[in-house]
């Protein structure tokens, strides 16, 4: 099982190539892949074409789609944020503490 970030998806759907992209097309179909609810509204948030926004919606929502947050997690994330900061490591995006520690909880890798 292998859960794929949110830039990867902004790269696939955007046509980027690069090792990310490279790897989630060799394993679609042979893996399986699952998105969480916040990486999905971080991707779907980016389309500006309606056109656009259904497929991605369509083809992102056959996936399994993982809970990432809730009380515990939101204060667990916190603490892995700050425990990060203290060691002098500046995470970008909250959101990237959280799909860590799911992936991290569940046992599954992640392409990021």
């Amino acid at each position: 099982m292998i859960l794929v970030d949110s830039s990867v998806w902004i790269d696939f759907f955007n046509g980027t190539a690069c090792a990310e992209t490279d790897k989630l097309n060799e394993i679609l179909g042979l893996e399986e892949i699952i998105i969480g609810d916040l990486i999905l509204a971080e991707v779907l948030q980016g389309f500006s074409s309606d056109t656009d926004y259904k497929a991605a919606k369509n083809a992102l929502t056959s996936l399994t789609v993982h809970d990432l947050l809730g009380k515990d997690m939101a204060i667990t994330s916190a603490n892995n944020f700050r425990k990060l900061r203290k060691k002098g490591i500046t995470i970008r995006k909250t959101a990237d503490v959280i799909i860590a520690r799911q992936c991290k909880l569940n046992c599954v890798s992640a392409l990021i």
